[in-house]
Order: structure tokens, then C-alpha cells, then sequence
């Protein structure tokens, strides 16, 4: 599924606002937010499921400096997306992070997405299923806030028509283990986090498997542990399962954090 039109680096946007950055290791840092529609991955705990697939007609929300939004066709070129992003700001250039949905189903805007941003930072938050296509946009950008998601959590995904990559989302244990190393390998040395969301009902060790693949690919990465917030019938953890797992990733030397999502605790968007 395409735009009327829409160039090969265009991509669907969902919204563009200015708010403060909730996750991950630029946590409480003001920002621009660019979310995509589309995401093949069906995360339980997902905050954003109106972001999964993309409608016949979709439009994009893109918020005033100073309060109000418009509504326009949500296909971009990396240009139109740029101006979305500057007329939303309140004051200085901020950091751009593109979020989703799932971004790297348009690796070709993401590219094109750079070079418009002038001194602006680019952070890049992706699910972690598609190594090959990150591998493709890595350089593109600044910082890239990496999921390492547990397989337990996923219910199977729906691959969305239309998308930018050929590269389909895993499927199962052994798919999910391969992407994630793959993924890891890729921002291994670079500016970037592995971010792990930690739901409740489940035991410490259920996450150790993805702390040994850190441990044995990326070991320099910072990991910031990420308690659920509760939706669609997850659990949010009790605190002493966050803390048992932030210990074995102490265990393994590995540099831990636990941040909270700061802007459900703010009210933010």
C-alpha cells in the first residue's frame, strides 16, 4: 500500500509534536517526536496500537509550537517531514526521534530524513526484528534506542503491505534470538542502548537469555531496564522483579539502568 503518488522515500506519518523524552537514555530530554504508522510486531504491552497499520486515507497530526495541531495527508518526503518538524518546535532546533510504529519499514526516508535536519540529532527507536534493514540505516543516524525484545511478550506478526523493506519481522524463539543478535552486532561500539521492557507475571531468569546476548555481542551497550506500563491485560512488574534483573545484568558487568516511562509519569504526549 502506497500513496496517491508518493515517492519511494516518502513514509506515513502518524503525528509530529515537541515533548520530553520518556524512554531510554535520553530519558527527560526535550525532543520532536516523528511517529510512523506501520509495525508488523504485535508487542502486548504496545502504548501505541493505532500505530500498527495504515488506513486507506491516513492523515498525519502535526502539532503547533505553541499549542493546537493540524491534520494533512500523512504521506512525506523527508523535506515535508523536516518543515512538520520545525514548525512544531517552540524554541531552539531539539533532537529528532523517530519512532513508530515500527521506522525502519522505510529505511529509504530514513536516509533521506538526515541530510534535511541540519545540526539536529536523529535518534532512531526501532523494534529490533529487522537487522538487515538497521544495518542499512545506521549511519543515518546518531543514536539508536534498540529493543531487545523477549518472544514470550510477542503475539505473531502481521507484515504490513506496502512497507519500504522486504525484510519480514521474526517469527517464533529461534527468528527472535537471530534478529536480536544481529541487531546487537550492528550497534555494537556505537551510540545506542538496548532497551528491555520488563512485564509482570514473569520470572528474572525469563530474561537472562537476552542479557547473555548483550553480554556476548554488545557488551559495552547500556541497557535500560523498562518496567510495563499495564495495557490490553499486561501486568506492570512488581519492583523486586525489576531489580532481580537489573542484578544479573550487574552480574554480567553490564551498564544497567531502570527509567521508568517518564512521560506517562508527566502527562505528556
Amino acid at each position: 500500500m502506497t500513496g496517491p503518488g508518493a515517492a519511494a522515500s516518502a513514509a506515513p506519518v502518524l503525528e509530529v509534536f515537541a515533548s520530553i523524552q520518556g524512554e531510554g537514555l535520553f530519558v527527560g530530554e526535550p525532543q520532536v517526536f516523528l511517529r510512523l504508522r506501520g509495525c508488523p510486531l504485535r508487542c502486548r504491552w504496545c502504548d501505541t496500537p493505532g500505530s500498527w497499520r495504515l488506513p486507506e486515507d491516513p492523515e498525519a497530526r502535526i502539532a503547533a509550537a505553541h499549542g493546537g495541531a493540524r491534520r494533512e495527508p500523512a504521506w512525506a518526503s523527508p523535506f515535508l517531514a523536516a518543515t512538520w518538524i520545525a514548525a512544531c518546535e517552540p524554541g531552539a532546533p531539539r533532537t529528532v526521534s523517530v519512532t513508530g510504529g515500527e521506522p525502519l519499514l522505510w529505511p529509504a526516508f530514513l536516509c533521506g530524513l538526515r541530510p534535511m535536519l541540519g545540526a539536529r540529532r536523529l535518534h532512531l527507536e526501532t523494534g529490533g526484528g529487522h537487522p538487515r534493514t538497521l544495518a542499512r540505516v545506521v549511519d543515518a543516524v546518531d543514536h539508536v534506542s534498540l529493543d531487545l525484545k523477549p518472544d514470550f511478550d510477542l503475539d505473531e506478526p502481521e507484515e504490513v503491505p506496502g512497507a519500504g523493506t522486504d525484510e519480514p519481522a521474526p517469527r517464533g524463539a529461534a527468528q527472535w534470538r537471530g534478529a536480536r543478535r544481529a541487531s546487537l552486532a550492528v550497534v555494537a561500539g556505537r551510540d545506542a542502548c538496548g532497551k528491555i521492557v520488563v512485564a509482570g507475571g514473569r520470572a528474572a531468569s525469563d530474561f537472562a537469555p537476552l542479557l547473555d546476548e548483550v553480554e556476548d555481542v554488545a557488551p559495552r551497550l547500556a541497557v535500560v531496564l523498562t518496567p510495563a506500563t499495564p495495557a490490553g491485560g499486561v501486568l506492570a512488574p512488581e519492583i523486586e522483579l525489576v531489580l532481580q534483573v537489573a542484578e544479573l545484568a550487574r552480574d554480567r558487568d553490564l551498564d544497567v539502568r531502570v527509567v521508568p516511562q517518564l512521560h506517562r509519569l508527566l502527562r505528556v504526549p
